[in-house]
């Protein structure tokens, strides 16, 4: 018990840090940098949002809208950047050092699917994160652009921002609101898979965005939406779902064309803390590899579990490891870039902290992660 308390502390201490506001979502002019100094990079991020615009402070807020409103935003992203951790911008930007917004425009829906479309890379692949728990629309949409410019995206990624309380006490209004995106969620997919130019979607969820995604993913199956299931590449970063509703989930849905993904830590103390709340029922994020009961139901369900519990994490809580696996991303959904997934591409794996992927205590077939 004493343990638990630390971890819910702790989890209650980051919520506590300084947040940015609606304000950094304003663009800002930069200057153009000297001669010495580096130029900064830029991404651009695509946002559909199910969140109420916030008409005072120019940004969203928690409240559930009765309909999706659509963005695209330009970053400025400083260079050199040795970590995951986003400063925000002040008053005056400092690009070296801050991420900062430099374009912003409300688009209707059709010009957001053309600029989508536009976006699809030579493959025709198409990503879209779907954020956790206690996170801000402003929040989401850095850790996108962040995401976007480690992972050297060459068009624009998009952000689907549920509307989250952002508040550490606000866990099971955050579930509610979770599960009443599931037809906006449905609704971005299915526009997007209507075009034969979209080969796959990338629809990568972390923490109770992943119960948000394999919601999704159940409701499109139970109504037979098989040609949008086919080009799904799920991907499920520390999954904040109870094991028992994910072997439901799992159940309903089947197997996928192309098997789900699970990136898992044994040390995530921000699912021990969700596990705590929800009566110390276990989390899917925090499965154990080692154990062959979860190698078995791996190779059953066809799921690939990755352990990337050696992955540097700068929360504190080890529950944002996903972040320092951008670059690799794409090849975590596709198993290995340019080759259709095999039955040999499932069951339980280790990504170790040079990069590799190394055998756990059971068979290892293939790579996760070819190194660069």
């Amino acid at each position: 018990m004493p343990a638990i308390i630390v971890t819910i502390g702790l989890a209650m201490l980051a919520g506590c840090a300084t947040r940015p506001s609606p304000e950094v979502l304003t663009p800002v002019h930069l200057s153009e940098p000297a001669r010495s100094q580096t130029v900064p990079d830029k991404v651009s991020v695509l946002v559909a949002t199910n969140r109420t615009p916030d008409g005072v402070r120019g940004g969203f807020g928690s409240t559930w809208a009765e309909k999706l409103t659509y963005e695209q935003y330009a970053f400025s992203v400083p260079p050199g950047r040795k970590d995951t951790v986003i400063t925000y911008p002040k008053a005056k930007p400092d690009p070296e050092r801050q991420f900062a917004v430099v374009e912003r425009k409300h688009l209707p829906k059709d010009a957001f699917v053309r600029q989508a479309l536009a976006s699809v890379q030579p493959d025709g692949t198409v990503g879209i994160f779907v954020h956790g728990y206690n996170y801000s629309y402003q929040e989401a949409l850095y850790r996108t652009a962040q995401i976007a410019a480690d992972a050297k995206i060459s068009g624009a990624p998009i952000l689907f921002s549920w509307p989250s309380a952002a508040s550490v006490a606000g866990y099971v209004a955050d579930r509610d609101a979770a599960l009443s995106s599931r037809s906006e969620l449905d609704s971005l997919v299915t526009s997007l898979s209507a075009s034969a130019k979209v080969k796959r979607i990338i629809l990568f969820g972390h923490s109770m965005g992943g119960f948000l995604v394999m919601e999704t993913v159940r409701e499109l199956k139970l109504q037979h939406r098989d040609a949008v299931i086919g080009k799904l590449a799920v991907v499920l970063a520390a999954p904040d779902i109870d094991v028992d509703v994910f072997r439901s989930q799992l159940k309903d849905i089947g197997p996928m064309p192309i098997p789900i993904s699970l990136l898992v830590s044994k040390d995530d103390r921000a699912l021990v803390a969700s596990s705590f709340i929800a009566g110390e029922r276990p989390r899917v994020g925090r499965l154990d590899i080692d154990d062959p009961v979860i190698e078995e139901a791996a190779l059953k369900a066809r799921l690939r579990v990755i352990d990337i519990t050696s992955i540097k994490t700068s929360d504190g809580l080890g529950h944002d490891r996903y972040a320092s696996l951008a670059k690799l991303g794409a090849q975590l959904a596709s198993f290995e870039s340019g080759r259709r997934s095999t039955p040999g591409d499932v069951g339980a794996f280790v990504f170790d902290a040079a990069g590799a992927v190394v055998a756990s205590p059971f068979r290892l077939v293939g790579h996760v992660v070819r190194p660069q």
